[in-house]
């Protein structure tokens, strides 16, 4: 069993509101991760929704801001929501922007020698934090489902791409679709991944989706019409939604007028897609 150390816990809706540090082998530091354990978990295994937050986010950001925690006791799930990146590893650099480094984790495995032995977000999410909670709580590993926020939302959907299976849906709340075609991105992968933009079409949705061939992904996308970042050009959900019709993969765009990029939108819309995974997960 991976030790785990709890930092708080809450009773909320029958289960319990829980955030939880260990060492994690792939970051080489402490993390946290918050958990909603729902009651139905006390008598029988669950399954689990792991969400991904945005930058500059921790772990705390869902779990005090989406509101999930009622619709996850009420499908009997548990929720898993981790921090988005290392901390403290002291890092030359890993303070200094809000969208890179500290907070920024991307999802990926950095390949640069001065980032590749802590920022392993994507080996931390797919392999390592699933061991933890498979062998921490009543969870049943053969149920998992993701989803996530912004950056959160392009790490959802590669994480789903690119392992078949893996995973019983996915969905998002205004991913960075496109990260090769967009500041954020670009900045991101270049820091991470180096100059060889193949790599980067490794953990781009867009690029991933054009030569998936795996079973279906059960996709659920909103976007706020009004976001901010949807304007600029960063987001660019349109082009998965191409790539996914190109390649016969079924995608639900909900385009919402009005809505920003906050968790005010999150928490407008988070009972739909936890609704949606236990559609999935809960048969």
């Amino acid at each position: 069993m991976a030790a785990i150390t709890e930092v708080s816990c809450n009773k909320m809706f029958g289960g319990f509101q829980k955030v939880f540090s260990h060492e994690s082998k792939e970051c080489k530091c402490t993390m946290k991760f918050g958990v909603y354990v729902p009651a139905k978990a006390e008598k029988e295994k669950v399954p689990v929704i792991y969400w991904l937050s945005g930058l500059t986010c921790t772990e705390q950001n869902f779990v005090t801001k989406a509101g999930a925690q009622r619709v996850a006791a009420e499908k009997g799930v548990i929720i898993v929501a981790p921090d988005t990146s290392p901390r403290g590893v002291n890092i030359e650099g890993e303070d200094e922007s809000y969208d890179f480094g500290s907070g920024a984790g991307f999802y990926v495995d950095a390949t640069e020698e001065k980032w590749k032995n802590n920022y392993r977000m994507y080996s931390y999410i797919t392999s390592e934090l699933p061991q933890v909670i498979n062998s921490n709580f009543n969870a049943d590993p053969e149920k998992m489902s993701i989803f996530g926020h912004s950056m959160g939302g392009h790490g959802a959907l590669i994480c789903a791409l690119k392992n078949p299976g893996k995973y019983k849906s996915a969905s998002a709340f205004a991913p960075i679709s496109n990260p090769i075609k967009a500041p954020w991105g670009q900045k991101a992968f270049a820091g991470y991944l180096g100059k060889d933009q193949s790599k980067w079409q490794e953990y781009d949705a867009t690029e991933l989706a054009k030569k998936y061939s795996g079973p279906a992904l059960n996709l659920l996308i909103h976007q706020g019409k009004s976001d901010e970042f949807y304007i600029k050009g960063q987001l660019l959900p349109d082009n998965f939604v191409a790539a996914c019709a190109a390649n016969n993969i079924p995608v639900d765009l909900k385009v919402e007028e009005g809505y920003d990029h906050s968790y005010y939108f999150i928490a407008t819309f988070v009972e739909e897609h936890v609704s949606h995974h236990a559609k999935f997960l809960c048969q």
